[in-house]
């Protein structure tokens, strides 16, 4: 290696002095000083933590760790004009234990006297400037720019409500969590899991017995209050909010049953179907049960038989069907209601259909998330359907998972109305059972007589909640 020896270097022409090339790295031997080229306003930033008290050096910017208790940084004596330091809150924890700024014999600001950092994620910079003002702050910033320390995730149809992010699925998807919150308590989900609500029950196609309304789609929520305590139905009240990790959860979104039809020969009108089931995580809800249609057994004329197909019995569900007659053995039998939160959860997931009784007008109604089908009576409308189920999960408050009405009988005082995105029962003669509202697990409304034809059931919905800010 080559050494040259000079007491200046001077250009031979012109005013430029360039030290080596494009690319290159001119530096300065270990100890060597520089002067002449001034300061670009910018400091040295010392990485080493400082958790004591120390004496700052001009030109360095120091983080400061006040995690222990409070710490003064003194600001070099004698500065001359253009010395700059910097202070930056290392863990954000100025504003529990402050940094005093010891003035060593200097103003800041003009004044003389101390300054306390007391913000957290503080950062400051100082420049001397003369004796009259001392220690300027040309840089005082608040901001507190961090990695996310919550939850992100992806999947569905995603909005925001203040501090929290929710994904709303109308259809089969994946709920993917990618980044887990740093903190153990916000690493979990709120829940509203309804599945599909069930089909709707026929009208006889020769007689004035009227269709069943069907059972809504089970209902499960979680209390919310880990997610901004929105507010929830009965349902949700002291259930957890769910824990999630770094992976993706298959979401299932039950769809609607098909509706019950009433096409002859005997044993009469089709049998309608439950909805399908819905599902996130651990949290399965079951589908609504079906409405029961007015069946015969064999011979169709009555009188003798069974009712070997049990048409006119409800479904069972997460919400129960309504039943409905048959005329076989006589007299006149009610077949039986469903049964509603089948399989068995806590909280219940819904209701039990109504049953049947002989005599009345019009058919009965399904259950809802939170009340059972109405029956029918000889002097009023057919059934309701069950209420219910309403929560502000999304943001608004949505009401779900009603029971289907019952359809009206020949010359009786009308359909049975429904609920919370069930379907409404058929007008005599002959008027198609409502459909239940898509994605609210609403069960479908009973055809009116006679001939009509069930709705069919609304289909289900996964709405999931956490805080992402």
């Amino acid at each position: 290696m080559s050494k040259i020896e000079v007491n200046a270097v001077e250009p031979q022409c012109g005013t430029t002095l360039t030290l080596g090339a494009s690319g290159d790295t001119v530096t300065l031997g270990s100890g060597a000083s520089q002067s002449g080229f001034g300061r670009t306003g910018t400091v040295d930033w010392d990485t080493t933590a400082k958790t004591a008290s120390f004496t700052a050096v001009s030109g360095n910017g120091y983080f400061v760790n006040t995690t222990s208790g409070a710490i003064t940084v003194t600001l070099p004596a004698t500065p001359s004009a253009g010395d700059i330091v910097s202070i930056a809150d290392y863990t954000n924890t100025f504003q529990t234990n402050v940094v005093t700024v010891a003035r060593n014999g200097s103003p800041i600001g003009g004044i003389a006297s101390d300054a306390v950092l007391s913000t957290e994620g503080q950062s400051v910079t100082f420049i001397y400037v003369d004796g009259t003002e001392g220690w300027k702050n040309v840089q005082d910033s608040t901001s507190n720019v961090t990695g996310n320390p919550y939850l992100a995730a992806t999947g569905g149809t995603i909005t925001t409500c203040g501090n929290y992010k929710i994904h709303t699925f109308t259809g089969p998807g994946t709920f993917t969590v990618t980044t887990a919150a740093v903190s153990a308590p916000n690493n979990v989900v709120d829940y509203l899991v309804v599945a599909g609500g069930g089909g709707g029950g026929a009208g006889h196609p020769s007689s004035g017995a009227a269709g069943s309304g069907a059972g809504a789609g089970g209902y499960r929520e979680s209390s919310g209050t880990s997610t901004g305590s929105y507010t929830v139905s009965p349902l949700g009240a002291c259930v957890s909010a769910l824990p999630v990790s770094v992976t993706g959860y298959p979401i299932v979104v039950g769809g609607g049953g098909a509706a019950a039809t009433s096409a002859a020969p005997a044993p009469g009108p089709t049998k309608a179907s439950s909805g399908s089931n819905s599902s996130f995580s651990t949290i399965i809800s079951t589908a609504g049960g079906y409405g029961g249609s007015r069946s015969w057994g064999s011979p169709p004329t009555g009188g003798s038989g069974t009712n070997t197909d049990c048409r006119s019995d409800g479904g069972p569900g997460g919400s129960g069907g309504g039943g409905n007659i048959f005329c076989a053995p006589t007299p006149a039998t009610p077949g039986s209601a469903g049964t509603g939160n089948t399989p068995p959860v806590s909280p219940p997931q819904g209701q039990n259909g109504g049953i049947y009784t002989p005599g009345g007008n019009g058919g009965v109604s399904g259950g809802g998330a939170t009340g059972a089908g109405a029956t029918n009576n000889p002097t009023s409308s057919s059934g309701a359907g069950g209420a219910g189920a309403t929560s502000s999960i999304n943001g608004t408050p949505t009401a779900r998972a009603g029971g289907g009405g019952g359809g009206q009988s020949c010359g009786g005082p009308g359909p049975g109305s429904a609920s919370a995105g069930g379907g409404a029962g058929g007008t005599s003669p002959g008027g198609t059972g409502s459909n239940g509202t898509a994605n609210t697990g609403g069960g479908a409304g009973g055809a009116a007589a006679p001939g009509g034809d069930g709705g069919t059931g609304g289909s289900g919905v996964v709405i999931i909640r956490y805080r992402y800010q």
